[in-house]
């Protein structure tokens, strides 16, 4: 057996929790089981720590409920890896089609472009009227 599955890795790990929450949670044999499963399951501190953050950073946003630090739903495996994985994921907005500039204007039609949209504002504004 591991260390890390051990009592001292299980009492560590609970530890953290009740730290990084605020709360103080009785370490009873359901719970280190619970912990103990956790573990097993490969999540380390490191993890507990980052999902903690993230699920707390959610919460502050208005994104999820307070519920999602209940430990009862972190320590479901199949939960936090989800969590541990959106929380890695980065959401960056795809890239931008690069835009040509419009050809060049002679100068004449520049001016016929600016008169026609001066006219089209004083119609906008008579209509407003």
């Amino acid at each position: 057996m591991s260390a890390h599955l051990g009592p001292e890795g299980i009492a560590a790990a609970h530890q953290l929790y009740c730290q990084l929450t605020g709360q103080s949670l009785r370490l009873g044999f359901d719970r280190e089981r619970q912990w103990y499963e956790w573990l097993r399951a490969g999540f380390t501190p490191a993890d507990l720590r980052r999902v903690i953050a993230y699920l707390q950073r959610e919460i502050r946003e208005g994104r999820r409920n307070v519920g999602a630090l209940k430990l009862s739903n972190l320590l479901q495996p199949d939960r936090f890896e989800e969590d541990l994985n959106i929380r890695r994921v980065r959401l960056e907005p795809l890239p931008r089609p690069v835009a040509q500039a419009p050809p060049a204007l002679a100068e004449s039609q520049r001016e016929l472009r600016r008169l026609q949209c001066l006219e089209q504002l004083r119609q906008l504004k008579a209509t407003l009227r």
